[in-house]
């Protein structure tokens, strides 16, 4: 079973590779997770203006087929039953990107949002869910839960993997 989750969760990272127009979407969100990790733990201003961008880039990304849906090489945005769910998390990542770029900007959360400057790891989230939200995989409960199942040891890999370059 665990196996199944592993294969699941090897091609929600693996996909965007395979096609060339969503690596120049997913590139950032890696350089972004290592930056946030090598970065301190603690909320501040800066962490809330990277998790702005981050969020804001991988929006963009997701709204893009949206406007663009005559590409031959892109994928066709089918209006079915998962489109509000694809709508829905898109807009919630853009409303936070956009919350989260404006209180690193002015230094001021607004009440209740002090947790968008923990931007440590938002990008794993936005780095798996990214074939889904691009419309190259679809939405599953399988892989809702290898993302969910593999969370924590990722984290944990990254966590102890980048200490000694955090702690310079």
């Amino acid at each position: 079973m665990t196996h199944h989750y592993w294969t699941t969760f090897v091609e929600l990272v693996v996909t965007p590779f395979r096609h060339i127009e969503l690596v120049w979407g997913i590139v950032p969100l890696y350089f972004a997770l290592l930056l946030n990790e090598v970065t301190s733990g603690k909320a501040n201003f800066r962490t809330a203006i990277q998790t702005g961008f981050s969020f804001l880039w991988a929006a963009a990304q997701w709204i893009y087929p949206y406007f663009w849906v005559h590409s031959p090489t892109g994928p066709r945005v089918e209006w079915n039953a998962m489109t509000p769910v694809n709508l829905l998390v898109t807009t919630l990542v853009l409303a936070l990107g956009l919350i989260a770029l404006f209180s690193g900007i002015r230094r001021r959360y607004p009440k209740y949002f002090s947790f968008l400057g923990y931007s440590r790891f938002s990008n794993y989230f936005m780095i798996t869910l990214f074939p889904i939200q691009a419309h190259y995989l679809d939405w599953t409960w399988e892989r809702l839960t290898a993302i969910a199942l593999f969370a924590v040891p990722i984290w944990l890999v990254l966590d102890l993997g980048l200490m000694p370059v955090r702690n310079r």
